[in-house]
């Protein structure tokens, strides 16, 4: 028996080195270069084990990422991938291509590329497509990538353009033709069969674009040239990119951002509206999403008055002569709503803040010695956005801009700037935004102010930079024509990146304004002004903040911090003693009074996404305790009231996250 025993055994352990030999060379091969974990499920029975082991660093190869790095993955873009712009943009005309070889009729307008794809323009006149359409469209388009028809450039005059144009009855194109102003007028063509008014770039034939990596994502309404009297028009989308698996992570990160889109979370947790009785693009701030904003807002103005910062408020209205002054009432006319009159005058919504905080730099004699000058607001601004591009907190018509302005001496600029860029970077990391990327855009071909004010401004923008050693690109001609600029954007939990802060010279609105300061030399001198915003606007950033925590808020900002759970109503006096205790220091509790069974209300509370939970029974109302659990953890333990209050207060003050294992280190936990 013992000798069959240890030929058992022997057996069992060559069969183990065999099973570990093969899984480490097929982890190997799979080029993983983390911290490997061999888990033997299936002699768990026998052995109650894992081994881990550390693989060679390889390449990732396609489809070797595990599930949970997808979203730290950088896909390629448009800006620093040019074959995927090809790629994209020549999937546009194969989409109209294959649309018009299904449906004839259909007329062609317009099929850019856009940030994770593209799009094109149809104008049916009898049918209207459906996302059902797209199966048969798709295979149509992989019909034509196999047949490998070549991309060719052609060369007309625009009188050859038209009469092809006229020719083929496209009445969009032709009005297409008619806004090109440059000469000869440049055609692709795919293969013999299909054109398009085109300065490219594409690729060289149809094979090049991988259908495999293409997918057809929906179809909507859009009007022509974005005009609601033109003719409404059928916009079908698709994404393309140069592999499965970029489109895999793609998709992935799709899935997730539909699970944390704002606009559901926000009506879950009963956090703002768009009411469809008041008009589109105006948000209701309930309760709960007034507490988080009024966090912020505060949060905002401590820390401006801190880094030397005035606070401002400014009207919401203005005389429309003030819009004529700044330019706004010529050059943003048609971002403005109409005008009001008022006493035979006509005044406007204020599209911008900036304007007033030119008012009130006028409104004194100033000297060289007052600057720099720092005013911040955070005013409400009115856009006549088209109801077509509403979107939930990201585009509304009444939003609050987190405004700033520097008036300052040209030697101030670059100091002025690392103090802007020093803020910016304290209050986005405050809510767990720590990745930027930054822009900074140069002169463009047209614009206002001297050579000198421009070299000095540029300069002082980089040597600021530079200061806070931070890597940025740079688009040359793409600052604003009264000066040059630099853009922030931030990187959520899931990969995406939005435009968010923003810092721009302006020589053009003290020279409107005629804005003027006592120089040392006794001679009147225009101050160099900077326009400012950290959030861009608090909607906006909202918006992105909802969706990065997907609801999961940071304590300190969360509506409510500790929800206390009575299991009798016996203690439902003592959880009163303790919401009073915690109210007098400044935390937010609720108590649920709902009567419900306790696994009730702890799911309710796990679905509103409160972050600390207190469980009050019998036992720690005579204990003076709680039963306290975290949603981002879990249960952590029985602990003494006074002892939880002000923990949760210090966290709070602190804005950091409870910490379970501190949390069971305190004296003062009573064993659970």
């Amino acid at each position: 028996m013992i000798h069959n025993f240890n030929l058992l055994a022997y057996y069992f352990v060559c069969l183990l080195l065999y099973i570990i030999i093969v899984d480490s060379y097929k982890m190997i091969a799979c080029g993983y270069t983390k911290l490997a974990r061999i888990n033997l499920s299936r002699f768990r029975n026998h052995i109650n084990s894992s081994i881990r082991m550390v693989v060679t660093e390889s390449p990732i190869k396609e489809n070797e990422l595990p599930e949970n790095d997808l979203f730290s993955v950088e896909l390629p873009t448009n800006d620093n991938n040019e074959n995927l712009l090809k790629i994209r943009h020549s999937s546009a005309h194969v989409m109209a291509m294959a649309v018009q070889r299904l449906h004839p009729e259909a007329k062609v307008t317009i099929g850019p590329w856009i940030e994770n794809g593209f799009y094109y323009d149809f104008f049916f006149p009898n049918n209207q497509l459906s996302d059902e359409d797209l199966t048969s469209i798709k295979k149509e388009i992989d019909k034509i990538v196999r047949s490998n028809l070549p991309f060719r450039k052609e060369e007309v005059s625009r009188e050859e353009a038209r009469n092809r144009i006229l020719a083929l009855n496209e009445p969009f194109k032709l009005e297409l033709l008619d806004s090109i102003k440059t000469e000869p007028i440049t055609i692709y063509h795919i293969g013999d069969e299909w054109w398009d008014l085109c300065a490219g770039p594409h690729v060289e034939s149809t094979g090049k674009i991988p259908s495999n990596a293409l997918r057809l994502e929906s179809v909507n309404g859009a009007y022509w040239r974005g005009d609601e009297t033109r003719p409404m028009l059928q916009r079908i989308y698709g994404t393309v990119w140069e592999n499965q698996y970029q489109l895999k992570i793609y998709t992935k990160r799709l899935e997730e951002a539909k699970r944390r889109d704002h606009r559901v979370i926000g009506k879950k947790l009963d956090l703002f509206s768009i009411q469809d009785n008041a008009g589109g693009g105006l948000v209701f701030w309930h309760s709960k999403g007034s507490i988080i904003r009024r966090q912020i807002e505060d949060f905002w103005k401590d820390e401006h008055l801190k880094g030397g910062y005035e606070i401002l408020y400014t009207p919401h209205i203005a005389n429309i002569d003030l819009w004529k002054t700044s330019g706004h009432a010529v050059f943003y006319k048609n971002d403005m709503f109409k005008t009001i009159e008022v006493d035979s005058s006509e005044y406007q919504l204020k599209p911008m803040n900036c304007p007033f905080h030119c008012l009130v730099f006028k409104d004194k004699p100033r000297s060289y010695r007052d600057l720099p000058i720092r005013w911040a607001e955070l005013g409400t601004v009115y856009r006549n956005e088209r109801s077509g591009t509403l979107h939930g907190l990201f585009r509304v018509r009444g939003f609050t801009q987190d405004d700033a302005h520097i008036f300052c001496l040209p030697s101030q600029l670059q100091e002025e700037i690392v103090n802007v860029l020093d803020l910016t970077e304290k209050i986005l990391t405050r809510f767990g935004f720590t990745k930027f990327d930054v822009m900074l855009s140069t002169r463009p071909i047209e614009s206002v102010g001297t050579d000198e004010i421009w070299e000095k401004a540029t300069t002082a923008l980089i040597g600021a930079l530079g200061t806070k050693k931070w890597n940025y690109a740079v688009d040359e001609g793409g600052g604003a024509f009264y000066g040059p600029k630099i853009d922030i954007k931030i990187q959520d939990a899931i990969g995406r990146k939005w435009q968010c802060s923003t810092i721009q010279c302006d020589f053009n609105l003290p020279e409107r304004f005629e804005l003027e300061y006592t120089s040392p030399d006794n001679t009147k001198q225009r101050p160099i002004m900077v326009h400012r915003a950290i959030f861009g606007s608090l909607e906006r950033f909202l918006g992105v903040l909802i969706e990065n925590t997907a609801g999961d808020f940071p304590l300190w900002i969360s509506p409510v911090h500790i929800r206390l759970l009575p299991v009798l109503e016996e203690v439902l006096e003592y959880c009163q003693i303790i919401k009073k205790q915690a109210e007098k220091l400044g935390i937010r509790v609720e108590i649920d009074s709902s009567g419900q069974r306790l696994p009730k209300q702890i799911r309710n509370a796990e679905i509103e996404r409160i972050p600390v939970i207190g469980v009050i029974g019998l036992n720690e109302m005579n204990e003076q305790s709680v039963a306290v659990r975290l949603r981002k953890i879990g249960e952590v333990g029985k602990l003494d009231k006074d002892a939880l209050i002000n923990y949760l207060k210090n966290c709070i003050s602190s804005s950091t996250e409870m910490d379970s294992t501190y949390l069971k280190s305190i004296n003062n936990v009573i064993s659970p």
